[in-house]
């Protein structure tokens, strides 16, 4: 029976060397995932939405590259997929997609193509091609980590060879934190990933020809077809002199204008002027002029040029992306960065009004409308958070006496607009008033609070009384303020199903057992399946809530992906060194699932930005993430090492998890703390299906056990 470990190798490394490969490869494998997370939807506008996909694609890969140990070499393979998907991904990256349906808003504005781009009717194709090479490069890494974690369990301990790959998987987690910090452009991260993928490469006379003639030729590619000039850690940002002031394009699109919006500036063109206005709009209805102005989402600065223009005697500025916020201090005509006045922090909006106790007699939303997902493994967009109710309310309660609420958007008319009315209407007990018009920045302008009460009932009285139709209300559990209603469409759907189908296909390829499996319906062991399914899905649900806590910066996503990798490391330390029985394993689980569900996240965000306050943080985030996790691992690694066809155990699982990850676009229809419930029940079908065995006392053929310690 093949194993998915066995190692066919002639070559006898030395411990030392097997150490040092498997730590390198394990580092090469999360580096290049995040690379490549950063990297694609600069190429591919629509993957900016779909980050998740490449993370499911590089752990489909890992899974079938160990399925491969047992085979012959494929390290060849890693620098000739890695050409082909750049080569590929550059080439679409010069295509303009449209979205086909109206599901879910998109922004897919081609600022960077020509008028005669090639245009294509659908975004599944490029989804689908760049999924299908993403995880073919990741074959080779996987197969090469396989036989190395084989080679520690024949030679010295399973423990020790665990313990080197995590190790380099953090180590690739934090070095490409650093590369982000430093802001360094791709070109640096291909040559950095290909440099240590060297110590394993080179090894091997057939692949180290290979390897040194492509990884050149890979990072030439890289830096000769590279649109951006600056790297953010959301965005590919290029920046360009418009008519109308100094755009900002993310991924492609278009994104923000650093427009002169001071009254004394000279304008050249109507629309120039029209912006202006739009920006004043506001201040002109308030019976009073604000002395401490907040704003959300202050990008490169028009918002707060306005405010201080408005005489405003304080001016926060609040932006999450800290390149687009130094591109306002370099580029913007007003210069508003500069003001003593200003205080300006690149943070979470949510973030902030939860560790400030200050007050504010205006507070402005900036044209928020975000072009990315908050992580890679969430399906929450970066701005999803900050139009909640809870988020609305923070602002609210945040308002001085006599205080008012501004929010700029870009929307057209339908059900994103009716759903912020609805929005500001429970939020301060009464219709907003909106102010609909070209702008060109903006066309809709959306007033509430105290300040602008008599506003809204003029315009009220004047447009005439209108019901508002029924609509759902985004909150923290329900975050999507772009989906026209609650549920999977059939994009969606769709999608779901043929990455399911290439999973199915690419493990029966690489497996025989699970080949045979597939085709004869014998053989499938649903215990496996079902821990797959079950860990993913939790992992990424508890990234989303994370960022909720901790706020929705790159930073986050550094300690979340950390944070995991430790506890499946402090699991395996426990299982390896005093094991933990199955049963209060099992127990442990179930009870921290429950927690997590029942206790509020609310009671983890401890406000301020004291070292006390982010310890108890810290504590209580590791204690509501970690938990579950931990106890998920000893569940698994009990049930995983009585099998007696690992490649059969393992492709299972494998599929399970690709599910997993799927299933968490189910928290459009079903909320994000019905995930915990849907884990939950995945977790106790395999303790069912544990316990049924053992009940019918018999042995074991591909996945039940028939005696355990």
């Amino acid at each position: 029976m093949t194993s998915v470990t066995s190692v066919t190798e002639t070559a006898r490394p030395t411990l030392r060397r097997t150490a040092v490969e498997l730590f390198a490869a394990s580092c090469v494998v999360l580096f290049q995932e995040l690379a490549l997370i950063r990297w694609l939807p600069g190429q591919v506008r629509v993957l900016a939405y779909f980050p998740n996909l490449v993370l499911i694609s590089a752990f489909l890969g890992l899974g079938i590259g160990a399925l491969l140990a047992a085979g012959r070499s494929l390290r060849w393979l890693w620098p000739v997929s890695l050409l082909i998907l750049v080569t590929v991904s550059v080439a679409l990256g010069r295509v303009a997609f449209t979205q086909e349906s109206a599901s879910e808003f998109l922004w897919l504005l081609y600022f960077d193509l020509p008028e005669d781009a090639p245009l294509v009717h659908g975004v599944r194709p490029p989804i689908l091609l760049l999924f299908v090479l993403t995880a073919v490069t990741f074959i080779p890494l996987g197969q090469i980590v396989a036989r190395r974690l084989q080679v520690f369990r024949q030679r010295s301990s399973a423990l020790w060879g665990y313990a080197w790959d995590l190790g380099g998987s953090l180590t690739g987690v934090a070095g490409f934190a650093v590369f982000s910090f430093l802001r360094t452009p791709p070109t640096v991260w291909f040559g950095a990933f290909l440099v240590l993928g060297a110590v394993v490469f080179l090894a091997s006379r057939w692949s180290r020809w290979i390897f040194l003639v492509l990884a050149p030729i890979l990072v030439l590619v890289v830096m000769q077809t590279e649109k951006a000039e600056h790297y953010s850690p959301y965005y590919a940002i290029t920046v360009s002199e418009l008519d109308n002031g100094i755009g900002v394009a993310t991924n492609g699109s278009l994104h923000q204008v650093a427009h002169p919006v001071a009254r004394d500036d000279r304008l050249r063109t109507e629309s120039q002027e029209q912006i202006r206005r739009g920006y004043h709009l506001p201040y002109r209805l308030l019976d009073r002029q604000p002395k401490r102005v907040l704003v959300l989402g202050a990008g490169t600065g028009n918002d707060v040029s306005v405010a201080l223009d408005e005489e405003a005697e304080r001016v926060d500025a609040v932006e999450i992306d800290p390149v687009i916020l130094d591109l306002g201090r370099e580029l913007h005509p007003d210069r508003p960065y500069a003001s003593p006045r200003v205080h300006a922090v690149s943070t979470d909006a949510r973030s902030f009004l939860r560790s400030s106790d200050e007050r504010w007699d205006l507070i402005v939303f900036g044209t928020l409308d975000s072009m990315t997902r908050l992580s890679a493994l969430a399906n929450v967009r970066l701005d999803n958070f900050v139009y909640t109710r809870e988020s609305l309310a923070a602002a609210r309660d945040s308002l001085s006496e006599g205080g008012g609420l501004v929010l700029y958007f870009m929307v057209p008319d339908g059900f994103i607009d009716l759903r912020l009315r609805a929005l500001l209407q429970e939020t301060f007990g009464e219709p907003p008033a909106v102010i609909e018009g070209s702008f060109h920045l903006f066309n809709h302008i959306y007033l509430a609070g105290p300040a602008f009460a008599g506003v809204a009932s003029e315009i009220r009285r004047q447009a005439g009384e209108t019901a508002m139709p029924e609509i759902e209300v985004p909150s923290d559990d329900w975050p999507y303020l772009y989906l026209a209603t609650r549920g999977l469409t059939p994009f969606y759907l769709s999608l779901m199903a043929a990455i399911l189908v290439l999973a199915v296909v690419g493990v029966g390829a690489a497996s025989a057992p699970m080949r045979r499996s597939l085709l004869s319906g014998r053989g499938f062991d649903g215990e496996m399946l079902l821990y797959g399914l079950a860990f993913l899905l939790l992992e990424t649900k508890l990234v989303t809530e994370m960022s909720l806590v901790w706020g929705a910066t790159w930073l986050t996503s550094a300690v979340v992906f950390g944070s995991i990798l430790a506890m499946i490391l402090a699991s395996t330390v426990v299982t390896e060194l005093r094991p933990l029985r199955w049963r209060w394993a099992a127990v442990g689980l179930a009870v921290s699932l429950l927690a997590t569900y029942w206790i509020p996240l609310e009671s983890l965000t401890v406000a301020g930005r004291s070292a006390p306050a982010l310890m108890l943080r810290l504590s209580g985030s590791v204690l509501y993430a970690g938990a579950p996790l931990f106890f998920a691992a000893v569940c698994f690694a009990h049930r995983f090492r009585s099998r007696e066809s690992v490649d059969l155990a393992f492709g299972w699982n494998l599929l399970g998890a690709v599910l997993g990850g799927l299933l968490e676009l189910t928290s459009m229809a079903l909320g994000l703390r019905a995930l915990t419930l849907v884990a939950l029940v995945a977790y106790l079908g395999a303790f069912w299906i544990r316990e049924r065995a053992r009940a019918q006392g018999g042995g074991e053929s591909s996945g039940s056990i028939s005696r355990e310690g």
